[in-house]
């Protein structure tokens, strides 16, 4: 029965992790943007003068999607390839964050169980295989929109794919040259430790591999300055032109989880993945007391900040005749002792010892969510600031950086990586 519920547990949290996170990054890219070009971003939305700090306002959006008309063109060559291109990619998208190792492996009755959605030895394959499939709804939509604009569109991203799968896939050849495995776990259990008083990450053992694989994790996302494919100054909304209400939110969505998969990729190939500098599972575990401390200690630290931040930021210099700020405000703050309390609470309560081997378990696989969840969202944030920070590149600029510069390293890189592997013990 407790496998059961674990199995249950692992899909659930994939799914709430991505479905959740989609409005808050809708969000984040809104007001990254907006700070920026120096403007206030999305903060006008409500509910009874409460904002969310504008997430209202993705949720507005949202809702507008699925009401709306899902209107389809007279002119499409084929309305069953039309609506099933969204699908394509909605799902391969959400597959490839299956295999994703959220924490160390969990032990119930003796038997370890992989902390992935889809328990995969080979996740790695698992997720290349299907981040190459997505393409295939960018291409369905293209050609059966019967719209050269869409076409266009849909041609760019697959030569994009092309150019870029190539040595992003010869990057991750040198990693599992360095890991000698293809399973995303043992990726992050080799990063444990230090290595020259560092944590042992890849970025800093394969510094060459780490650079070549996220700039190829921009390209094969679709993310600026890699976005030709849906080049708004050139082919208007490239390959998803001609959909609108559900259909158009589903391509909206399947590029969000997309770049969540990507990110969180390589987080665990790169930046250790769930794992805390310095420290592993076992350390956690023999150690749970102190863990206790630090995560009451961190989110009372937090809470306090947090109050601080509202209390200077949320409030207006004008004279107003009903401010919904103040009422927002008390919201926040209610919010915030509520959560920070029962943090504190919770996990003083169980300092003194009573746990035993499961619960010293269940401290360090919530220590390990929350690890994951932060490195996936920093590295989330390096894709829209680098978004809105450099411009569009040309396409032949594209195909010259892929094939020129970023191939022919990666193929150095791993005679290097080979080289230090067999002569190097």
């Amino acid at each position: 029965m407790s496998e059961i519920w674990l199995i249950i547990f692992r899909i659930v949290f994939i799914l709430i992790f991505v479905l959740a996170l989609i409005p808050v990054l809708v969000l984040l890219e809104r007001k990254v943007s907006a700070f920026i070009q120096d403007r206030p971003g999305p903060n006008r939305a409500h509910i009874a003068g409460i904002r969310l700090g504008g997430l209202v306002q993705a949720l507005a959006d949202a809702l507008k999607l699925a009401i709306k008309e899902d209107f389809t063109p007279a002119a499409i060559r084929s309305k069953a390839l039309f609506t099933i291109a969204p699908m394509v990619l909605f799902l391969m998208s959400t597959l490839t964050l299956a295999v994703i190792p959220f924490s160390e492996y969990f032990t119930i009755d003796g038997v370890k169980h992989l902390m992935q959605a889809i328990p995969f030895d080979g996740g790695l394959l698992w997720y290349l295989g299907f981040a190459s499939l997505s393409i295939y709804g960018i291409m369905l939509a293209g050609w059966s929109s019967n719209n050269k604009y869409s076409l266009l569109g849909s041609l760019r991203a697959a030569s994009g794919a092309i150019s870029y799968e190539i040595p992003l896939g010869l990057a991750v050849v040198s990693m599992i040259l360095t890991y000698n495995s293809i399973n995303l776990n043992d990726f992050v259990v080799a990063q444990q430790g230090s290595i020259f008083g560092l944590p042992a990450w890849g970025i800093f053992l394969q510094p060459l591999a780490a650079i070549i694989f996220i700039v190829c994790a921009f390209a094969e996302t679709n993310r600026a300055p890699f976005d030709l494919a849906e080049g708004e100054s050139e082919i208007v909304a490239g390959y998803h032109l001609e959909y609108s209400a559900m259909s158009f939110a589903m391509f909206f969505m399947a590029e969000y989880i997309a770049m969540t998969a990507m990110c969180a990729l390589v987080v665990t190939i790169f930046f250790g993945g769930y794992s805390l500098p310095y420290l592993s599972q076992a350390d956690l575990v023999a150690n749970y007391d102190i863990v206790l401390l630090c995560i009451a200690g961190i989110t009372t630290i937090f809470g306090v900040v947090f109050a601080y931040w509202v209390s200077k930021n949320n409030i207006t210099r004008y004279r107003v005749a009903k401010d919904y700020r103040k009422r927002e405000n008390k919201l926040y703050y209610a919010l915030t002792f509520v959560i920070v309390a029962a943090v504190d609470i919770v996990c003083l309560y169980f300092y003194n010892g009573t746990l035993g081997g499961f619960g010293a378990e269940v401290v360090a696989t919530a220590v390990n969510l929350m690890v994951f969840a932060v490195k996936t969202f920093i590295m989330l944030l390096v894709f829209i600031w680098v978004r809105w920070t450099l411009p569009r590149f040309r396409y032949d600029q594209i195909q010259r950086l892929g094939w020129e510069k970023l191939m022919p390293l990666a193929i150095l890189n791993i005679i290097i990586t080979a080289l230090v592997v067999v002569y190097g013990n």
